[in-house]
């Protein structure tokens, strides 16, 4: 993770409880009567940050935009009411994952508009359809404990919004006008708040302190790399001097503005385009995968989206999974690997060399453990020669999501290797 942001959420898609509480949030005042509170909750194996709650005072009440993961809310809620106690006359939601709605039932009030983009309902329903798979995705990916027992496996209700809309939608509290534009990218429903009088531009998550998460490890639907550049390009043309991502801190100043949202944006469609290319000319893949990197002017770090992984999410959002290989039409390449290990000397075998290269070839280490655990699923040397590696990559890698699940990689070595 980056030093100034941590980015991600454990419950980003049904707001998924987690067992910790979370600590007291700093809250920051940005001028414009917009407030910033950022809680980090802790009590998981990866530290899960939550995403910022902000509170916009008028003279006729009060604007909250985003509120949290439910564990956060109480402690946001607690932190901004002591700035301000007056009425919430609107909850707007950038989009409709749970680390942002978490907290709408405790901050709505009976009179309180709640306003989302048109698209929130049907992506609500979505994650319903796939809760279960996604508690088990979330829980491991976080570090959350097993999926489906306690806490970890229930969900928050779905948010209700009071108010949908298509493409624009403004309103007024206190003679402050607010502008929603929808901006997909992050997810279908996203939205972008828009304060003129403050030029201040809430854009939830399509900015990160990290390249973004084109391709989520614990799964969603297909995130569109052009939809990320158009909806900057639209955040870009307001000319704001303060942007306020739903993860981290503002960016101050319209210089400042203009050159992070731009680096941004240009990163992203560098790696779409040169995916496309590489598509075009017969590349497959996993050779994009491998081959695609930034310009250092755009690089932009990995603490949280990876490359390899967005390019992959890139080429298989346009034309699929199948990569013309025959074989893959057919079954894993797995089928194949108790004869592999057979002709290699046996599991044992198998796992020496895994347990020799562990930490000098560690995903290697980990395919050769794939192969003798196939033959035999509790295989000690294997397991012990698959843990080491996991390790190894654990310790060396900068990116929050990849060590989730190297984390969770860990867990289930280390239980299969238990009497």
């Amino acid at each position: 993770m980056g030093p100034r942001i941590a980015v991600a959420a454990a419950g980003c898609l049904l707001g998924l409880a987690a067992p910790a509480v979370a600590q007291t949030p700093e809250v920051q005042d940005l001028g414009h009567g917009i407030y910033r509170a950022a809680g980090v909750m802790g009590g998981t194996a990866v530290r899960v940050p939550q995403s910022n709650t902000f509170m916009i005072v008028t003279s006729d009440g009060n604007v909250i935009v985003d509120t949290s993961i439910a564990a956060a809310a109480p402690a946001h809620k607690r932190a901004l009411t002591q700035i301000n106690a007056g009425p919430i006359k609107a909850i707007v939601l950038t989009h409709a994952h749970g680390d942002h709605t978490g907290g709408v039932a405790l901050w709505k009030q009976p009179a309180t508009e709640v306003i989302a983009q048109r698209a929130h309902e049907d992506f609500t329903a979505y994650q319903l359809r796939l809760r279960g798979y996604f508690a088990r995705s979330n829980a491991a990916q976080f570090g959350l404990g097993a999926a489906g027992g306690g806490a970890v496996g229930a969900a928050a209700a779905p948010v209700q919004p009071t108010v949908l809309f298509e493409d624009r939608y403004s309103f007024e509290v206190g003679g402050v006008r607010f502008d929603l534009l929808h901006t997909p990218g992050e997810t279908p429903d996203h939205l972008t708040v828009w304060i003129p009088a403050a030029k201040a531009a809430f854009v939830g998550d399509n900015f990160y302190e990290s390249f973004p998460n084109l391709y989520t490890l614990r799964g969603t639907e297909t995130r569109k790399a052009l939809d990320y550049v158009e909806s900057l390009n639209t955040v870009l043309a307001l000319e704001p001097e303060l942007v306020l991502p739903s993860h981290g801190p503002a960016i101050r100043g319209r210089d400042e503005v203009r050159r992070q949202l731009t680096r941004y944006r240009d990163a992203i469609l560098y790696v779409h385009d040169a995916t496309v290319k590489g598509m075009n000319e017969g590349k497959s893949v996993l050779t994009l995968m491998q081959e695609i990197t930034l310009p250092p002017a755009l690089d932009i770090g990995e603490s949280y989206g990876k490359l390899s992984w967005s390019v992959r999410g890139i080429y298989e959002g346009y034309v699929g999974w199948y990569d013309g290989n025959v074989s893959t039409m057919f079954g894993p390449p797995s089928q194949g690997y108790r004869d592999i290990v057979t002709l290699a000397g046996g599991p044992d075998a198998v796992a020496a060399r895994a347990r020799q290269i562990a930490e000098t070839d560690a995903v290697r280490a980990l395919y050769l453990t794939d192969m003798a655990l196939a033959v035999d699923a509790r295989h000690r040397a294997a397991l012990e020669a698959r843990l080491a590696a996991l390790r190894w990559l654990d310790a060396h890698s900068g990116n929050s999501n990849e060590r989730g699940w190297l984390a969770a990689g860990i867990r289930d070595a280390e239980a299969r290797l238990r009497p």
